[in-house]
């Protein structure tokens, strides 16, 4: 059966990545070879409806599903395909189906009343129940796709589409979980919309655990709740798991979705040294990692050593001042692709098999190439997804854990590049100022 998916006019990049891994889930095959990234239509095979519904109303970079009728150039074509189809829509010819038609015009349109008119030319259709514009049983939409000649649209479509609405989705979550609406964020807060996408994408469903060790004020938390996941967190920054107050925190966030039932906990723990066991695992690991932009990246440990050495002995009240619940403890910058490394080795270790990873990395435009990317020898690299900001973007790694005793190709990205991309980002990437900071130095 042919179906038509509405697809949001947003992150082209990451479109057919979310609608293919949440085909996966389902064991849902998928043929998405007929995706346009400057389209919001595409035509693709589903065994039925329910399929079609199961696949895409998870979605949030999706619109709506259609159940396809017709295609074609002219209103006759549509009316063809229609007639021919009959069998897929005669079930709704009945006094009790309420109905109503609907119209979607993409770079064009029309006035209301040549719409009306298109909308009437199918009354050969003879549906009898009662018109309902609001809550219908069934929803008939026409399509209409115009070419741009100059900043006007030409007067007719260069092609349509007729169809049913099988199923709207969850795009609005992006919208009810917006950070301007939100009780409690701080400047490493992650875009609602892309959180959870990158939840789509790691294949959340309920009752899986999910964890973010970089959770920060809870955007990945509480995107994955949302979608049913079960989630803990961890941070260095223990300001940022506690909050401005007991009304403002990650709590509250949790309270103010009416999600916590989902969510587990957070605690204030350096993941490169994590003090879960070995043998707990989670089904899948979301994140963004800190590259010291917003947030300077640190772990524990001294800067100095051998300054340091001797004060874990020290006693505070006849306590060892590490042990007491004010203690500090100290921490030094770290090398951001030595973090990656430390992260995909976590996962290996941590991931249920066909557990995702997924996360987020920065990369300067002008220098990237491939070997950049980290490689573990049992995760197996599924997507990269890139969001560009001109002079860098950031790309959503997708892994998953292979089989235990499988293994594929490994690549250590730690002491990959002479500078951290915090440096670049703040000298704008420019190759100018990096040759006169260099001449500085070295005067």
């Amino acid at each position: 059966m042919k179906f038509l998916i509405l697809l949001a006019q947003q992150h082209e990049e990451f479109r057919i990545t979310e609608l293919q891994s949440l085909a996966d889930i389902y064991g849902i095959k998928l043929d998405l070879s007929n995706y346009i990234p400057e389209s919001p239509f595409l035509i693709v095979d589903f065994d039925s409806c329910e399929d079609a519904k199961k696949v895409v109303e998870r979605s949030i970079l999706t619109r709506a599903v259609y159940e396809l009728y017709a295609t074609g150039a002219t209103l006759e074509d549509l009316h063809t395909g229609t007639k021919e189809c009959k069998s897929q829509w005669e079930k709704y010819i009945d006094e009790s189906v309420s109905f109503k038609f609907d119209y979607f015009g993409y770079k064009g349109s029309r006035v209301r009343k040549d719409i009306v008119k298109r909308f009437e030319s199918f009354s050969f259709m003879e549906l009898p129940g009662p018109i309902r514009m609001k809550n219908p049983d069934q929803v008939f939409t026409l399509f209409e796709q115009y070419k741009v000649v100059g900043q006007n649209p030409e007067a007719e479509p260069r092609k349509m589409w007729f169809g049913r609405l099988v199923s709207e989705t969850f795009r609005h979550y992006a919208d009810e979980l917006d950070l301007k609406k939100r009780k409690y964020i701080g400047t490493t807060s992650f875009d609602a919309e892309l959180a959870l996408v990158s939840c789509n994408i790691a294949q959340i469903t309920p009752g899986k655990v999910l964890y973010d060790p970089f959770a920060g004020t809870g955007s990945f938390l509480v995107a994955g709740s949302k979608l049913g996941a079960l989630t803990v967190g961890s941070d260095i920054d223990f300001r940022m798991l506690k909050g401005k107050s007991a009304q403002c925190n990650i709590d509250s966030n949790f309270k103010q979705y009416k999600l916590t039932n989902k969510y587990l906990d957070v605690m204030t723990m350096d993941f490169t040294h994590n003090a879960f066991r070995s043998s707990f695992l989670f089904d899948a690991i979301v994140c963004d990692p800190p590259y010291g932009v917003r947030e300077g990246l640190k772990v524990l440990g001294s800067k100095d050593e051998e300054k340091f050495a001797g004060k874990e002995n020290v006693l505070i009240d006849g306590v060892l001042a590490h042990l007491r619940k004010d203690y500090i403890q100290p921490k030094k910058p770290y090398e951001f692709n030595a973090l990656l490394d430390d992260l995909l080795e976590f996962s290996a270790k941590h991931l249920t098999p066909k557990g995702r990873l997924c996360f987020w990395m920065p990369t300067a435009n002008a220098e990237f190439q491939e070997h950049h990317i980290p490689l573990h020898p049992d995760l197996e690299l599924n997507a990269c997804c890139i969001q560009d900001f001109n002079k860098w973007s950031r790309r959503l790694l997708v892994y998953t854990r292979r089989p235990y005793g499988e293994k594929g190709e490994a690549n250590s990205v730690k002491g990959i590049s002479s500078e951290e991309f915090r440096d670049k980002y703040f000298r704008g990437f420019s190759a100018q100022k990096k040759e006169q900071e260099s001449k500085k130095l070295a005067e």
